[in-house]
């Protein structure tokens, strides 16, 4: 049943990645904030969809599957979200998988940098640190090294821990092939779901923004998110409205680290409920729905 009324949360991570709630837990918080909806939108993989569609019921709170593709352009990383995406498409899931293949080949040379750069760590820390054992649809990120790095002293919080070892330029990070904003875009279409680019003012490059739009013509654009000002959000809605794109919100949460909430909390960036029949209507036409 499409909900009509009320606002949504477009952006939120679940222990299926790099989140640090259950899919359970992100859908709960949404419901005490009062929200309608909120989107499970894990980096490369839909694991956590069915536990958080299930909590959905239970919580009278709608949820709207989705994902968040990693993508490369230009020398930037770029996020890609799919909402309404069908979670049971077997080619789409199998290239998520590949997706997380391409992660964990990171990772692993990520710590082999953090070793030669003098810092003990290890993958086997790493994983050992998220409490729990990984599933096998479930993701290992930045983030998690990060958890391991300020745990060992090494940086002070994981902002301090992207800054000196894990951000773009910094001396850990490692680039691996990724496919671009176009095919997570066609990724999206053919799983019968609607792509929007997510939070474009992260990538500090309006031009790039504008290739993305034109080339990969996503059918939304995330104007609303926790790391936007009120700046950012006025020159994306008026993207919004020169290319006919459907304008998103999303605190992108992750839950906290070292009692910090990275991003946002849920529910501190939401646009109108109204705006999943959009969504909804941009997928009819496109993959298995």
């Amino acid at each position: 049943m499409t909900v009509a009324t009320g606002t949504c949360d477009l952006h939120t991570h679940t222990l299926a990645s790099d989140g640090m709630q259950s899919p359970a837990e992100n859908v709960r918080l949404a419901r005490d904030k009062r929200l309608s909806a909120i989107a499970i939108t894990d980096h490369d993989t839909v694991a956590g969809v069915k536990e958080a569609m299930e909590e959905g019921v239970r919580s009278g709170v709608t949820v709207v599957p989705g994902v968040e593709i990693s993508t490369r352009a230009s020398g930037k990383d770029i996020h890609v979200l799919g909402y309404y995406v069908d979670c049971g498409n077997e080619l789409f899931l199998q290239r998520l998988a590949d997706l997380r293949n391409t992660r964990d080949e990171r990772n692993a040379k990520m710590i082999a940098k953090l070793r030669e750069l003098g810092v003990d760590i290890t993958m086997e820390e790493v994983i050992a640190g998220l409490g729990r054992e990984l599933g096998p649809d479930e993701t290992v990120a930045r983030p998690h090294i990060a958890d391991v790095l300020v745990g060992k002293g090494y940086a002070r919080d994981m902002r301090d821990a992207f800054d000196k070892y894990l951000g773009e330029n910094a001396p850990a990070y490692v680039s691996v092939p990724r496919i671009s904003p176009d095919e997570a875009c066609s990724w999206i279409r053919e799983a019968g779901g609607t792509p929007v680019l997510a939070h474009p003012g992260i990538y500090g490059d309006d031009g790039l923004v504008r290739e993305i739009l034109e080339q990969a013509r996503p059918a939304g654009i995330e104007v609303f998110h926790s790391d936007h000002g009120p700046e950012d959000e006025k020159r994306y809605q008026a993207m919004a409205d020169q290319y006919g794109l459907i304008v998103t919100a999303g605190s992108d949460f992750h839950g906290a680290r070292q009692g910090v909430v990275f991003h946002g909390e849920i529910g501190n960036r939401t646009v109108s409920a109204k705006v999943l029949e959009q969504l909804r209507q941009a997928s009819a036409g496109f993959g298995l729905r």
